[in-house]
């Protein structure tokens, strides 16, 4: 009876952390790229710097530090880190940072279809490599470090288990 008891409250916690982690994933794979997006965007809109005088390179950081863009860029990549930083403090860093490359495929889109940029055929088939292994490591446990209580750890095997 003890037994089903552990074997339930495992599930829930395993679940628990699986809708956590997913969440938190999805909330970087979508603030990462958008951010670089509006980065991208907002210093294309500022060009290059004139030259490297002071004066010039002075201007320049303005126009930086006044652009809109820029600015929500920044935001996108603060909400970018604040779920990474998140996300690893109870799931496995071997997990996240994989999982993680699903931006690589948002980046390449987005940088198709809003900033027009072409991208070859070979790099859409390393992208798809990335986003096959990302599905696989998805079928794994986000961590095989999960404290149930404070008096009880659980060992890997119960966690894979799950």
């Amino acid at each position: 009876m003890k037994s089903a008891a552990i074997s339930q409250r495992l599930m829930k916690v395993a679940a628990d952390l699986r809708l956590k982690t997913y969440l938190l994933i999805l909330m970087l794979v979508c603030f990462g790229p958008i951010g670089d997006l509006l980065m991208s965007k907002g210093m294309r809109q500022i060009g290059t710097a004139a030259s490297w005088a002071p004066s010039a390179l002075l201007h320049y950081g303005a126009l930086v530090f006044t652009s809109p863009l820029v600015w929500l860029g920044t935001l996108a990549m603060i909400g970018f880190f604040i779920s990474y930083t998140t996300v690893l403090s109870w799931a496995d860093y071997s997990y996240v940072q994989p999982a993680s490359a699903l931006t690589y495929g948002i980046v390449a889109l987005l940088g198709k279809y809003i900033l027009g940029e072409r991208v070859a055929p070979l790099r859409w088939t390393g992208i798809v490599i990335v986003c096959i292994g990302v599905m696989i490591i998805g079928h794994t446990s986000p961590s095989t470090t999960v404290p149930l209580d404070e008096n009880k750890q659980p060992t890997t095997e119960e966690v894979n288990a799950l």
